[in-house]
């Protein structure tokens, strides 16, 4: 580790990644040796990093606490954050949920009776499920009068995509012989009775 003078807006913002990353505060010390520069350095960085979190320019602040620095919010938006963080939490998805999204996700727009035939089992409660959680919505009705899904923009949020083109290429996945042949079977039998024509 080195005392050389560092370039110190780019340790700044090295030592304000550190910050945000750690969930419990950093001493001066454990910033210059993550950093490899001398503590004289890393004072100088988290100067300049109060100056850019001063009050009444940045949301954020920096504070010593415990022997250490870490970031916190300013305390003018503590009612705000408090209205934020009292909403529920979101839920995992159930594995039929999952499947669920999945599906209409890869073959959307999808209606429920095809959802149904492609996993084997009514698809009512988690396809009511994923509209509600915004996950899917209402994409028109099938030739059939069936209600047809897609994927909502939500979707797109939760799961980190920009647009629908960004999902796994299902090529990639490996599935063994048997989930193979089942999965074969079961969009043939989908196939099949869209082109027969009857959706229940």
């Amino acid at each position: 580790m080195s005392d050389a003078p560092a370039d110190a807006p780019s340790l700044a913002r090295t030592v304000e990644s550190l910050l945000f990353l750690s969930t419990d505060p950093l001493s001066t010390a454990e910033l210059a040796e993550a950093t490899q520069a001398g503590e004289g350095a890393v004072a100088t960085a988290l100067a300049l990093l109060s100056e850019r979190h001063a009050p009444g320019r940045s949301g954020i602040a920096l504070r010593e606490l415990g022997g250490g620095w870490t970031f916190a919010s300013d305390p003018g938006s503590e009612d705000a954050a408090r209205r934020l963080f009292s909403r529920p939490r979101v839920s995992t998805l159930t594995p039929a949920q999952a499947e669920t999204l999945a599906i209409v996700a890869y073959l959307q727009p999808v209606s429920r009776p095809e959802i149904a035939r492609i996993r084997g089992v009514s698809a009512d409660s988690a396809v009511a499920t994923l509209l509600d959680r915004g996950l899917i919505d209402e994409a028109g009705h099938s030739q059939f009068g069936a209600v047809i899904y897609r994927t909502t923009t939500q979707f797109l949020k939760l799961f980190g995509l920009r647009k629908l083109d960004e999902l796994p290429d299902v090529a990639r996945w490996d599935p063994t012989p048997e989930e193979q042949a089942e999965l074969r079977d079961r969009l043939l039998r989908a196939g099949e009775a869209r082109a027969g024509g009857g959706e229940s």
